[in-house]
């Protein structure tokens, strides 16, 4: 586990860059990396998640991308330069080059920024029997019972997703052996929010750098 957890980088707020033998990149945003995902995902329709300019950054004819079915209109510019588009909803499951995907639910349960019934998403990713778990936005839902990983990347600013409050409490669900904060130092969150979470978990934390 800790060999891939060195392979996960920050590229801000909710942008993350994971390289295995594979280059994975989920929701780019604002990002100024010049690799290109061999698999691409975006969990929803919002701009700091699906963002047409950063897409064009990083798609290859080789890339697959994985999103909702909300966002087709955005990626349909973007179909015929790359070698596949998947459409997928809570509770799918597909495998991609030995990178096995759990689709997951994300969804607000006090507030009202990502309905449940959007069916937006979150994905659970097994690299090498260890499985990272990148919720999106999300508050703390019921699923998260039934979800198991190692590898917890959270969002942890709070009005629009889970404060780092709640996002301590749901790694208590999880039970995670390393959370990552997310979903910060940008449109709404704080360095300090990526503290207070890390002082109030019970399991290790792991802030990392902007990349």
């Amino acid at each position: 586990m800790l060999d891939i957890l060195n392979k996960i980088h920050w590229l801000g707020h909710s942008s993350f860059i994971i390289e295995p033998d594979k280059t994975i990149i989920l929701d780019p945003f604002k990002i100024t990396t010049e690799k290109k995902a061999d698999i691409l995902f975006i969990s929803h329709e919002h701009y700091d998640h699906c963002s047409p300019d950063d897409i064009e950054k990083v798609i290859q004819p080789s890339t697959i991308i994985v999103t909702v079915p909300g966002n087709q209109s955005k990626i349909a510019p973007f179909a015929e330069q790359v070698a596949d588009v998947k459409i997928v909803k809570p509770g799918d499951s597909l495998e991609i080059d030995n990178i096995h995907i759990l689709v997951t639910p994300a969804y607000n349960t006090n507030k009202d920024f990502h309905p449940k019934a959007n069916d937006w998403v979150g994905f659970i990713l097994t690299i090498d029997d260890t499985k990272i778990y990148y919720a999106s936005d999300t508050d703390v839902i019921d699923e998260m019972q039934t979800i198991e990983c190692d590898i917890a990347i959270l969002p942890i600013s709070g009005k629009f997703v889970m404060t780092p409050e709640e996002a301590a409490e749901a790694t208590k669900i999880l039970n995670p052996k390393v959370a990552i904060p997310m979903h910060y130092g940008d449109i709404i969150g704080t360095d300090e929010d990526a503290k207070k979470f890390e002082s109030l978990c019970e399991c290790d934390v792991k802030i990392l750098d902007k990349n």
